[in-house]
Formats: structure tokens, sequence, C-alpha cells
């Protein structure tokens, strides 16, 4: 982590005792863009240019740019609009979020207050993974401390200005990281996706126009209005703004959590995570959580982490889960491990993500039992190309990437395994 420029995690150089509180984020400037934009009410669409200008992407999984999707928002429409923060964060492999809040979660209130003035939204609710038992109180602290301080809600500090934020619990289903699934879970529904369109900017909480961002991306926004969005922009490379908080787990020596620059080489990253485990060779690497294609090893090694960096290496750079595989691993179990998390995590809404999925376990899990056929390769293909495209959400394609990337790079540890009823891992 760069503690000169990191831009989320920027408190975690502080007293571990101290650094989640409102008085070590005042230290470090905190809340003086709020203040500022209380104080002279600027154009939203200033703002909002500056957040452009900045080049900030969807730090969730989809890397949609964050300025341009707040302009879809119609500040127009009368009456109630919400900012929604998705700190759901499901995405195996994925492990930044639940840090900020722990580690920083005044930041990320600061950034939702400013981005629901850009947006012309006077409330906003957090949506917490349930699990995150410590986050949630490190949260919810940080939002009674910027109560007391009078930096929420109605007129705040004079200003004429509303802002009113909630914390709300998830239950643990992964289907809820999907927007449209959260916010059917905030409204007291089974968490299922809708239909799209309408999109939450037009239909979204209670049937209100709705932005959703991710943690990580609502945090961005103080210090790219702090240090300019030039500024940000210059962190990374054209296209991919700023630094980026990646999960560096799997086969490595330090997993941890590392706030690098978009355009930082792999092999740089690798090397802060301590190297491969135990001296072993690179084999693979999912780049971006487990719902991604998987690059091989040396492929992977001359790849940068940046969105459009990783999409020419063939994946995607997601929410920047980073899962390192050795030599010595079976690939089949593997995939069968992620084929097996996303059956039991589809909301069965869809027929081809519902049947699909499960299918998918069966043939892999058979493979695995030494009882194989040889058209089961085909059959696998031809079961994820039916599943992916062809559902509501983005599940279906989750679930369909990793079998596709799979047997495109490691097919001949399948064909060995049906043939021979043993991983060629293992010899």
């Amino acid at each position: 982590m760069l503690e000169q420029n990191s831009v989320c995690l920027r408190t975690l150089h502080l007293d571990p005792e101290v650094r989640h509180t409102l008085a070590a984020y005042r230290d470090l400037g905190g809340y003086a863009q709020w203040e500022r934009i209380l104080r002279e009410r600027p154009d939203p669409a200033t703002l909002i240019d500056e957040i452009k200008r900045s080049a900030l992407r969807g730090r969730g999984g989809a890397g949609f740019p964050t300025g341009l999707k707040w302009t879809f928002m119609p500040r127009q429409v009368p009456g109630q609009k919400y900012i929604v923060c998705n700190s759901d964060e499901g995405e195996p492999g994925t492990c930044k979020d639940r840090d900020i809040l722990r580690y920083n979660p005044h930041q990320v209130i600061e950034g939702m207050t400013i981005a629901g003035y850009c947006i012309g939204a006077t409330v906003g609710y957090n949506y917490i993974r349930g699990e995150f038992y410590e986050p949630i109180a490190r949260f919810e602290a940080a939002l009674a401390e910027a109560y007391a301080a009078g930096l929420l809600g109605r007129n705040i500090q004079g200003s004429g200005i509303d802002f009113d934020l909630y914390t709300h619990y998830g239950a643990g289903a992964y289907i809820c990281g999907e927007e449209t699934a959260l916010l059917e879970s905030i409204e007291g529904k089974k968490g299922q996706p809708r239909f799209k369109p309408p999109f939450p900017a037009q239909y979204g909480l209670y049937g209100r126009p709705t932005t959703i961002n991710n943690t990580e991306s609502l945090a961005s926004i103080p210090v790219i209005l702090e240090r300019g969005g030039q500024w940000f922009l210059e962190q990374g490379r054209p296209n991919n703004g700023g630094l980026k908080i990646f999960s560096v787990t799997g086969h490595v020596n330090r997993p941890n959590n590392f706030e690098v620059p978009l355009g930082t080489s792999f092999k740089t990253l690798l090397e802060m995570a301590g190297g491969v485990k135990d001296g072993r060779k690179l084999k693979a690497v999912i780049p971006g959580g487990s719902s991604v294609p998987v690059v091989p090893g040396e492929v992977m090694l001359e790849v940068e982490m940046d969105y459009d960096s990783i999409a020419r290496a063939g994946s995607m750079l997601g929410s920047g889960a980073v899962i390192v595989i050795a030599e010595g691993t079976c690939m089949v179990r593997v995939l069968y491990n992620l084929a097996h998390f996303y059956m039991h995590e589809s909301c069965g809404q869809c027929t081809p993500c519902r049947e699909g999925t499960g299918w998918l376990v069966r043939i892999l899990k058979r493979i695995l039992d030494g009882q194989g056929r040889p058209e089961d390769l085909e059959l696998l293909e031809s079961v994820a190309g039916r599943i992916g495209g062809r559902t509501i959400c983005a599940l279906g394609d989750a679930a369909a990437m990793p079998v596709q990337s799979f047997l495109k790079h490691y097919r001949h540890e399948f064909a060995y395994m049906i043939e021979h009823r043993r991983s060629l891992a293992e010899q």
C-alpha cells in the first residue's frame, strides 16, 4: 500500500485504537469537502464534472464510470431520491470493502453525503453484509459520531441541506450484491433481481429514483474533490483513474489488501503479497473475483492491473479480488468448488441459472468421482453456453465464465481425469 497517496485506506497508519474515529478522520482533513459544500452550495453539475474528470470507475465489479452514472439521476423529477451504498461484498476472494468500513468508515459517510448532494438525494442507505460484525459496529459508531457532530440530519449547519443516512443488514445472500436484488432486500422482500428496464435511476428503492455505488467508489469521492479529478486520474492511467484496492489471496505468502495505482504490474502486486507460497511456480490467476475468467500464470505475469489491460488478457478486473493458484493444484477441483458456490447462491428465479448451475455441478462431481465420460467436456461447454446471457442478472454469466475459461486453458486436465480416473496435478 502507498500510504502517501492512499485514497481509501489512508487511516491505516494511525493508532489502531482511534483510526476509525471522527477525531482521527478530522486530523486527515475529513469532512472538509462536505462542509465546503454546506457553506458554498456549489453547482452539483460542477462536482459531477470533477468526478468524470477523475475517470473513477465502479469498484464493485462492473467498472462503470461513476460520474456518468450520477448523470442518469433525473434531478428535475420531484419527490424523494436515494443514494445506496452496496457494502454486501459477497464475491469470493474479495475482502476490501469490509476493511474500509472497519478502518475508515467516516470516509464512506462523507462520500455518501457528497453523492447525495450531487444527485439530489436526501436519504441514503448503506447495505452491509450481516456477517460483518466489526465493520457494522464501526460504521454504526461513526454514523452516531457524524450525527452528534451536526454533519447529518435536517438543515445541516443551517445550510438548508438535508441528508439522513441509515444502515441495512443483509443476510448473506450473494445475489443481493446485484443492485436490484439489494433494493428488493431493503424493501423487505425476497432478494431477487428485477427486470430491467426500468433501471434504478428511474425506478429504484420504493419506486423512487435511486443511485447505487460500491463502498470503495463512494469512499474515493472526498479525496477526488480534495485533490482534484486530474490528480486522481494521474494516479492511474487514461480511462482507469486512481488507486484501487486489490485483495490478494490464494497461494501467496502474505495474503492482504493492497491499495496501488491502476496500471501496476501483476508482478509487483505478487511481490507485495510475498510471492507464490512455498516457492512454487505460478499456475493461474483469477484476477477479479471468482466470477471472472481464469488467466494462465505465464500470461498474467505480463499483465498490468487495470480494467483495459486485464480485458485484453481475456478476463476482467471485477472487484479486484486476485486469487493466485500455484502449480500442483487440480483445476478440476477448483472449478467444482466454484460451480458448487454458484449453484448454492442461485436465487432460482431464472430457469437457465436454477437448473444449469446444478447440472454443471453434477457433471463435475461425476468427473471427480472417476465416472466421467469423454462427452462430458462438450456437455459442460454446452450447458455453460445456455446459461450465460440468458438470465435476468449476471449471476448466470458468473457461473458460466469460469467453466468456459477453465476448459479453454486446462481442458487437458479434465480429459486426463476422465481417462485415468485421477488428477493430472497429483502425478
